[in-house]
């Protein structure tokens, strides 16, 4: 049996606090003060943890909760572990649904995004404390979306790697540097379910629950092995890296396209993918749900002329009229444009032609790219990390492929550089790259 405590006031918890249990869970606002004063008194008393939640559904009392967490935060000390949920693959877009946080000081915060859209306050309350994040390129985007922008992070996941882990997911990591088993049975739940499950809340207060301990502990081992400098910079350009730039015709990213060839049957592509992501966004669904890619490319490849001819293919036999007669507009559309208003097959390339092409188009870059990349592959080994990590797979083909007109250090570091390495990247890449690249000479 649980052995649990419950109280519906601060008064009436404070007699209580003597006894400490595994964790106290306050409601941010009670009758007679603030849930957050409740969880430092029991933290002084030696409860192991806190979590601060609101169950308000008053927009006044939900802003007086955000502000009492926003102060506690930056009251807070140290790093702040901040992780973030998403509903992939049910809702349309990647925001996010559940925020959550820990500091030293003002314990564990559940922020719903959905009735709080605007953290500006307390991203900007924490702006000058270290973030601990993991896999941070996941999460800062949607972070980005409301208003919570670090200045400067720490992020495990990349730590792990940097270090030489074979296995960095955050449950992994926490079980072999920390010994603690995290559950992971709601990792690919629907986040934007409301209200939020109690087992869900623990799930994902328990993601930032360990998060500055593990940062601490990668921090000493990165230090042990001479790679913190090379963290730090790495931890540095995910900060203040700009948010990505759209991306171009999106629709070209539809699985199974290697299958479409004619430019005809690509803007049936085209015309379903834009439809599709019109509806999902309208339902705010995941596109998958309202078509299949496997169904979009089915439809390219058949052309059919009428939608009793759509219906008989793969993934649109059990749609309703309706939808049927829409996606068959679709396909008329594509049907209907002229030669110039039809898509080319691939898309404008900016940098260097794919590899299996550089033995017919230059067979010398080619000999180059083979060199370098076996020595970027046995530095990647002896320094013990991910190659990726060490150096692009993109940077070694651009200065393969456009090597400088002298191949030395100074010329092939500035090279690397220019391609976005980070300095610790250029000194330990530059010598194996001017050997690599010298050898055309020799």
């Amino acid at each position: 049996m649980r052995d649990v405590i419950e109280a519906s006031s601060v008064a009436e918890a404070r007699p209580r606090i003597g006894n400490p249990r595994d964790i106290c869970v306050a409601d941010v606002h009670l009758p007679d003060g603030s849930g957050l004063t409740l969880l430092s008194e029991t933290r002084a008393a030696g409860w192991p943890n806190g979590l601060a939640l609101s169950a308000a559904d008053d927009i006044g009392a939900v802003r007086n909760a955000l502000a009492e967490v926003t102060a506690a935060f930056a009251a807070g000390s140290g790093p702040v572990a901040v992780d973030a949920e998403r509903a992939s693959g049910y809702r349309y877009g990647q925001r996010a649904y559940l925020v959550q946080l820990r500091r030293a000081g003002a314990g564990t915060a559940l922020i719903d995004p959905v009735a709080c859209p605007d953290l500006s306050g307390l991203g900007a309350a924490i702006a000058d404390a270290e973030w601990v994040l993991h896999a941070a390129t996941q999460d800062l985007p949607c972070l980005r979306e409301i208003g919570m922008v670090p200045t400067l992070l720490f992020d495990t996941e990349l730590a792990g790697r940097l270090a030489g882990f074979p296995r960095v997911g955050l449950g992994a990591m926490v079980e072999n540097v920390l010994g603690f088993v995290l559950e992971k049975g709601h990792s690919a739940v629907d986040w934007s379910t409301r209200p939020l499950p109690e087992p869900w809340l623990r799930y994902a207060a328990l993601d930032v629950e360990l998060l500055v301990d593990l940062r601490d502990a990668l921090e000493k081992e990165l230090d042990r092995q001479g790679k913190l400098e090379w963290a730090r910079q790495e931890f540095h350009a995910i900060a203040s890296a700009p948010p990505p730039e759209p991306r171009k015709d999106p629709w070209r990213r539809t699985s199974g396209m290697h299958k479409v060839r004619r430019r005809r049957q690509l803007a049936v592509v085209r015309e379903l993918w834009q439809a599709r992501d019109r509806i999902a966004q309208r339902r705010d669904v995941s596109p998958g749900k309202v078509l299949g890619d496997a169904a979009i490319v089915e439809a390219a490849l058949a052309l059919p002329a009428n939608a009793h001819a759509l219906a008989a293919l793969n993934g649109f036999g059990r749609v309703n009229r309706r939808q049927l007669e829409q996606w068959q507009l679709s396909v008329d559309r594509a049907r209907a444009l002229s030669e110039s208003q039809l898509p080319q097959p691939g898309q404008p390339v900016t940098g260097p032609p794919p590899p299996r092409a550089w033995a017919d188009k230059d067979p010398a870059a080619a000999a180059r790219l083979t060199a370098a990349r076996a020595a970027v592959t046995a530095l990647a080994e002896r320094l013990g990390m991910p190659q990726e990590n060490l150096i692009t797979p993109d940077t070694v083909r651009r200065v393969c492929w456009e090597p400088p007109a002298v191949v030395d250090a100074e010329s092939v570091g500035a090279a690397l550089a220019g391609h976005g390495a980070r300095p610790w990247q250029v000194e330990q890449v530059t010598p194996v790259l001017v050997a690599a690249l010298g050898q055309e000479t020799a």
